[in-house]
Parts: structure tokens; C-alpha cells; sequence
């Protein structure tokens, strides 16, 4: 049987399930069978951060146009998402990350989170991304709780409303 060639338009929303449900640890929030700590969120190898048009105006977004958000709870760089948000909150985790077009390079940078994985952030800001968007250049995510934003190029959270 043959089926339409849809499914890579939803490969980032399938890669972002893996994800939380990895940053979950599968279990809850529970222990690892082994006793340790639950595994950390998977890193992917390299990420390019950039500008793009939204509904919001400009915003960053990652390669593949989907937006970043920050967490207003997260404090001089370091995040505060816990497992249970990071499993709707996926943290964007590489070790290796860079400026793309509209960005500044000099606000981009990495902060190691206390499971030895290495989130990107800009500014001062961890980025994340946000599981209820579906596709690149949804915004859906925008004020949530009113604690979630959107970022600006010049590393400023993005207040406005969709």
C-alpha cells in the first residue's frame, strides 16, 4: 500500500514527543531501573538558531523554522523546567549550537543542565520548544500561563499576543 508523503511534515512534532516522553524518564519521574538518576533528555547534534517572521514579528526559531521559547522562571541562565514541564516545555538541547541569519552570535551560548545535558540559550534565556506546536511558524505557545514567550533578535522576550 502506498500512503502520501505527510509524515515528513510531522517528524518534528514526532521527534518532540520522543523528547518530552525521554525527558520524562518513561517512568514518571521515577527512578532509573538501576537505582540512578532518570535519563537525561537526548541532545541532537547541532542546531542553527534564527530570526524569522511570525505573528508576533520577528522571533527566533531553530533550522527548521519552529519557534523558540523562553521560561520566565528560568534565572541568570540556568533553567527551571522540571520534568513534568519539560514533557510540554522540551528544552533544546545540543552541545553544539549557532547563529543563523538575524542573530546575534555574541548572545548565544549553551548552560549545562544538572543532568550533563547542554541546553542552547540566547541572552539570558534557555530555549525551548513548545509540544502543542504543530508545525513551523506556530506561535501557539505565546504567553502561556503568562510565564512562556516567545524572544526577539536582540534576546528580549516577544510580550505581544497572537
Amino acid at each position: 500500500m502506498r500512503f502520501p508523503r505527510t509524515g515528513t511534515a510531522l517528524a518534528p512534532v514526532l521527534a518532540l514527543t520522543v523528547l518530552a516522553l525521554t525527558a520524562c524518564g518513561g517512568g514518571g519521574g521515577t527512578a532509573a531501573p538501576d537505582g540512578g538518576k532518570p535519563a537525561a533528555p537526548k541532545e541532537v547534534p547541532a542546531v542553527s538558531v534564527q530570526v524569522a517572521d511570525s505573528a508576533l514579528g520577528p522571533i527566533l526559531v531553530d533550522g527548521a523554522g519552529r519557534t523558540l521559547y523562553a521560561f520566565t522562571k528560568d534565572q541568570q541562565g540556568a533553567g527551571n523546567c522540571d520534568a513534568e514541564c519539560v514533557a510540554v516545555w522540551p528544552a533544546l538541547l545540543t552541545p553544539e549550537v549557532s547563529a543563523g541569519s538575524g542573530t546575534e552570535g555574541k548572545l548565544l551560548g549553551r548552560t549545562q543542565l544538572t543532568e550533563g545535558a547542554v541546553q542552547a540559550k540566547y541572552g539570558d534565556w534557555p530555549l525551548y520548544y513548545y509540544v502543542g506546536d504543530a508545525v513551523a511558524g506556530d506561535v501557539t505557545g505565546q504567553g502561556l500561563d503568562g510565564e512562556w514567550f516567545a524572544i526577539g533578535a536582540d534576546g528580549k522576550l516577544v510580550k505581544a499576543a497572537v
